[in-house]
């Protein structure tokens, strides 16, 4: 893979293990235009490198991924257009993590939000700080859950925790994550280096067609419900990208005060 292509991800590779690292720390690993773009066609590229067998995912700095960049979300307000110009890649993100038939390890090292959260619980193995929190507030910023989080969520922990989650934006710990079946384990924040980098090397040594396989067996009841409400899951978000409530939120939080919602 040509990793000059790409400027807001970095690379580091040990063995047969990519790390793939979303590198926007200064803000919070939040996504803009171009990381959304890269975001849509890492997974394809890592799929086809012909030097790893695992993919380790994580974040630069503090965070993991906050969601959304509210700049980006800012700029969409004037210009619609661009927000559905994001339509194809958002659907291309998720099935790139889909379809790439290599096991994604998800290292969360801190706070996962957003967009953020459905690419970390989209990964096959997820290790989060036990500092960190995860959570999809896009019902906070006037918008549906529509980049795959609400087909995701359901499927890992149930429909009445999902909602109960989905519907307020709440952040849950990754504790409480961990105890619900969402992630795999939550781990003090000085061990999860050490914990992720063990568990990709013992992929990574194993027999690594039969976990791609049954990697791919495994995920067909995910990727089944993906593509069958991915396109009105994306169309609802669009939707709500145009209405009142979307330019309230947004505006509420550039002015740094809590947003009205009048249901509009």
């Amino acid at each position: 893979m040509d990793l000059a292509d790409y400027q807001d991800i970095a690379f580091a590779r040990e063995g047969k293990i990519l790390t793939i690292t979303l590198n926007r720390p200064q803000r919070r690993n939040a996504v803009d235009a171009r990381l959304h773009e890269e975001l849509s066609r890492v997974f394809f590229d890592a799929a086809a490198d012909p030097q790893s067998e695992v993919i380790v995912l994580t974040g630069a700095g503090e965070a993991f991924c906050a969601g959304g960049d509210i700049t980006w979300m800012s700029d969409a307000l004037d210009d619609p257009a661009m927000f559905e110009a994001l339509r194809v890649e958002a659907k291309k993100l998720v099935a790139g993590m889909l379809e790439c038939e290599k096991p994604i390890v998800c290292k969360m090292n801190g706070h996962a939000a957003g967009l953020g959260a459905t690419i970390a619980l989209y990964s096959d193995i997820i290790f989060a700080s036990d500092a960190a929190r995860i959570s999809d507030p896009h019902v906070s910023v006037g918008l549906v859950a529509g980049d795959g989080g609400a087909i995701v969520w359901p499927m890992l922990v149930g429909l009445p925790v999902a909602k109960r989650y989905l519907l307020t934006g709440d952040p849950l710990s990754a504790v409480d994550a961990a105890a619900l079946g969402m992630i795999n384990e939550a781990v003090p924040a000085d061990q999860l280096d050490a914990k992720v980098a063990a568990f990709a090397r013992r992929l990574a040594g194993g027999a690594t067609q039969a976990i791609r396989l049954t990697k791919v067996v495994a995920n067909l009841p995910l990727k089944q419900a993906f593509h069958a409400y991915i396109d009105a899951s994306v169309s609802y978000e669009t939707r709500t990208s145009l209405t009142d409530d979307h330019r309230e939120a947004v505006l509420a939080f550039a002015e740094k005060r809590s947003p009205k919602f009048a249901g509009s």
